[in-house]
C-alpha cells in the first residue's frame, strides 16, 4: 500500500483512503464498490474522519466495521436495520471494555461461520454440496427436477443453495416429500415478483447509490415477508389444531 493510500495520523493510527479500503475489502467481497461504501457511510454504518482537504480517511476499525456489514448482508441477507442494531450492541459493549476491534471481529465470526472456498466466490461444487449437507445425489437431482434448486455457471451452486438443501433435508426428515415443497417455490416466486415491482424503479433511478438503495429495500422486504409468512403459517396451524 502506497503512502498516498495509507497514512498515520497524529496518534500514530493508520488511516486509508476509500480506494485503499476498496482494495482491502474486494478480495473477500468482489462485488463491493466505492458507491457501496459511500452508501453505507450515508446510512450511518461507518463514520470515517475527514482530512483537511475533505477526503475520507478510514481507520482499521472502520474497515473492520465495513467487513462486518458486508458479511452480514452476504451470508445472512440481513437488512441494515438489523445490522445497525447489532453494531450498536457491540459499540455499547466496547464502551465497557477494551479491545473493541476484537469484539467486532469476534461478532463478525459469529454472524458468518467460516466456510470453504465457496465463501469467497460463491462456488460450491455438486460434490461439496452433497458432502456439506449430508444428502445423496438423488436428493439433489429431485430438488432440481422439481425446480427448487438450480446450478449456476459451470454447474456450481452458492451458499444459499447449501442452506436450501439443508432446510429441504430437514423437512424430509419430518416426512415432507420434495414434490410438496413446490408450493413454497410458487409462493416465493410470487413474492419475488411483488418485491421486484417495487424495487425495480428505485434501482433504475438516477443518483449515486440507487442500486444499493434498491438492494437494501429488497433485504428489508424479504425479512418482513419471512416474518409474515411464519406468522401466517403459525396461525393457520393453530386453527387446524384447535
Amino acid at each position: 500500500m502506497t503512502s498516498s493510500a495509507a497514512r498515520s495520523d497524529a496518534r500514530g493510527d493508520r488511516t486509508m483512503s476509500i480506494g485503499a479500503v476498496l482494495a482491502v475489502l474486494s478480495e473477500d467481497f468482489p462485488d463491493v464498490t466505492i458507491s457501496k461504501i459511500r452508501f453505507l457511510e450515508a446510512e450511518g454504518l461507518v463514520t470515517p474522519d475527514r482530512a483537511p482537504s475533505g477526503y475520507r480517511r478510514f481507520s482499521d476499525a472502520d474497515c473492520e466495521r465495513l467487513r462486518f456489514v458486508l458479511t452480514a448482508q452476504r451470508d445472512r441477507y440481513l437488512p441494515l436495520k438489523v445490522i445497525r442494531e447489532q453494531l450498536d450492541a457491540i459499540d455499547a459493549q466496547a464502551m465497557d471494555t477494551t479491545g473493541g476491534a476484537r469484539l467486532l471481529s469476534s461478532a463478525r465470526t459469529a454472524v458468518a461461520p467460516a466456510t470453504d472456498f465457496s465463501s469467497r466466490g460463491g462456488r460450491v461444487s455438486r460434490e461439496s454440496l452433497i458432502e456439506r449437507t449430508g444428502v445423496d445425489s438423488a436428493f439433489i437431482a429431485e430438488l432440481m427436477r422439481n425446480g427448487l434448486l438450480s446450478a449456476g455457471p459451470g454447474g456450481f451452486f452458492d451458499e444459499d443453495a447449501v442452506r436450501l438443501v439443508e432446510a429441504a433435508a430437514a423437512l424430509a426428515n419430518f416426512g415432507v416429500e420434495t414434490r410438496h415443497l413446490r408450493a413454497f417455490k410458487v409462493s416465493a416466486d410470487r413474492e419475488a415478483g411483488l418485491v421486484a415491482q417495487i424495487a425495480g424503479p428505485i434501482a433504475k433511478g438516477k443518483g449515486t447509490g440507487a442500486r444499493d438503495r434498491a438492494e437494501e429495500l429488497v433485504r428489508e422486504m424479504a425479512a418482513l415477508s419471512v416474518t409474515l409468512h411464519t406468522q401466517l403459517v403459525k396461525a393457520a396451524v393453530r386453527s387446524a389444531l384447535d
